[in-house]
């Protein structure tokens, strides 16, 4: 049920593709959403790399220094495919 719900959103899918492309930091994930339609925010691109991260689809690659702030996050992604069972366990038979 982990990935149903990581996956639902439309914007988790172009963080995937996106950070599929090679580790992307924080920024540079949150210009690409931004573009011409500026539909993520901030606190927004937080809340999707926190659910695709505890699902165990990206995970944080390293700590990139700013010159002056805290680090910012660099991800990657952790699985390029996953494998979804439909049915319950004691269903599979």
């Amino acid at each position: 049920m982990k990935y149903f719900r990581a996956l639902h959103c439309p914007t988790r899918w172009e963080i995937i593709r996106f950070i599929g492309e090679g580790e992307k930091t924080t920024g540079e994930i949150f210009e690409a959403l931004e573009g011409p339609k500026g539909h993520v925010s901030r606190p927004n691109l937080y809340y999707h790399l926190s659910e695709l991260e505890e699902a165990g689809i990206i995970e944080l690659a390293a700590y990139k220094e700013t010159g002056g702030g805290a680090p910012e996050k660099v991800w990657r992604l952790k699985a390029k495919e996953i494998k979804i069972n439909l049915l319950k366990e004691d269903q599979r038979r």
